[in-house]
């Protein structure tokens, strides 16, 4: 079966505990401290594989966990890095926060690999301790806890087109006509079960992604049948051709088949109604009545709203061209970019959110944040990147720190110190 979700728990990898050692030579009965630093632990990372095109793997294995960090050793020995586990997922997977359904990630597009839990960082040795009047400090600073979430993830087919209407109206013969797609075909109702992708190659034209969007049922959006399944795959399309059957041959009226699947994209997703729509009038060489009117019916129902009606037969081929360089005509005239989703959550803003924090103001002037959230915040969150950097300075608003700051008297140019960090604040 096609799977385009899964549930799992992802969990980043433990730092290592910083030693307590102290050097033992010959001659040297008073040695210093040389407890060594605990390794960092592994993070979890995602990563498209253009080899892989379903969840599957993430069906039956439900946890996936990255190594823990060694603890630091003596004679200033830094512990073994745990190792990163990769998680490979096809293109256009999104992974959410299981609980709040909120995305963390969307590998489509340019992201191709993303660090989405990092792991802990490992704890000082007693080495970093000693001062003047501590010269054997008998601690040490443990490794940070690994953080462990339950995502969900979720396949958003990637195509420039997708094939819409009810089953058994012939979308799966339309695309493999003009496709190099060979999905099954057959006179049963959902025939289809999974969306089937294929590239359309244009004579003077450039081509184009189109997908079959397995066929709708009236309820989809409310979850019938296999409804919010095949629904998400629409939200990735830039055009949707409806295809209809314009002979009835299940007795089935064209027009009200459009709007019965316009209205359940409209429950499922407003927006996707905002998306260029086209009719494929499918069938037309099973009409024998010449009386019918169909497609005039067709056209002066819908070509008023700007959807324009092609009759077709995807077993002949006959207006098949037509149809196919109106909507690369329609595609031409849209962003060439992906919908990608923005990220709304961030797992290590919320890991920590009970842990208090202080700011002072040092004797050299600089203002100094401290305390068990910072610094496990710090070490969960890449600031060497400009997203991650965006993400902690969220971090800092959101918690008030920013205005406690402000409150202080803290002004543009004036140093932050935060476990080692050094940051010039400007409004």
């Amino acid at each position: 079966m096609f799977a385009d979700r899964a549930k799992i728990i992802i969990k980043s990898g433990k730092g290592g505990n910083g030693h307590v050692s102290f050097r033992r030579e010959k001659y040297v009965p008073n040695g210093g401290p040389d407890g060594g630093d605990g390794g960092n632990g592994g993070d979890i990372i995602f990563q498209v594989d253009d080899g892989v095109n379903t969840l599957a793997d993430y069906r039956y294995k439900r946890k996936f966990q990255a190594g823990n960090g060694e603890e630091g050793g003596k004679r200033n020995c830094h512990g073994k890095n745990g190792d990163d586990l990769i998680l490979k997922v096809p293109e256009g997977t999104v992974i959410k926060d299981a609980e709040s359904g909120k995305v963390i990630a969307d590998m489509s597009g340019d992201n191709k690999r993303q660090v989405i839990l990092k792991g802990g960082r490992g704890g000082l040795g007693n080495q970093h301790f000693a001062t003047s009047k501590m010269q054997a400090p008998k601690y040490a600073k443990p490794g940070q806890e690994a953080i462990e979430i339950e995502v969900l993830l979720e396949l958003k087919v990637i195509a420039d087109v997708g094939l819409v209407g009810f089953p058994n109206v012939g979308k799966s013969t339309f695309l493999s006509r003009v496709s190099n797609a060979n999905p099954k075909i057959a006179n049963y109702h959902f025939t289809t079960l999974s969306p089937n992708l294929g590239v359309v190659d244009l004579d003077g034209a450039k081509g184009f992604v189109i997908a079959d969007i397995p066929g709708l049922i009236e309820g989809a959006s409310e979850g019938v049948g296999l409804g919010h399944e095949f629904l998400r795959h629409v939200e990735r399309t830039k055009v949707m051709i409806h295809i209809v059957d314009a002979a009835s041959t299940e007795g089935r009226d064209p027009i009200e088949d459009i709007k019965l699947i316009s209205e359940e994209l409209r429950k499922y997703n407003p927006t996707l109604l905002e998306k260029p729509q086209v009719i494929a009038a499918n069938k037309i060489d099973a009409i024998f009545n010449e009386n019918d009117d169909i497609i005039d019916r067709l056209k002066n129902e819908f070509e008023p709203q700007g959807i324009k009606v092609f009759p077709i037969s995807a077993v002949s081929g006959d207006g098949v061209k037509e149809l196919l360089y109106h909507v690369r005509a329609m595609l031409d005239e849209l962003p060439d970019e992906v919908t990608v989703y923005e990220q709304e959550y961030d797992p290590a803003l919320h890991f920590f959110e009970e842990e208090a924090y202080t700011v002072e103001k040092a004797d050299d002037g600089a203002f100094v944040v401290e305390g068990p959230k910072i610094d496990k915040m710090l070490g969960y969150t890449n600031i060497e990147s400009e997203k991650g950097f965006l993400f902690f300075q969220k971090f800092l608003k959101e918690q008030g720190i920013l205005k406690e700051l402000e409150d202080m008297g803290i002004v543009d140019g004036d140093t932050v110190r935060m476990y080692g960090h050094e940051f010039d604040y400007y409004k």
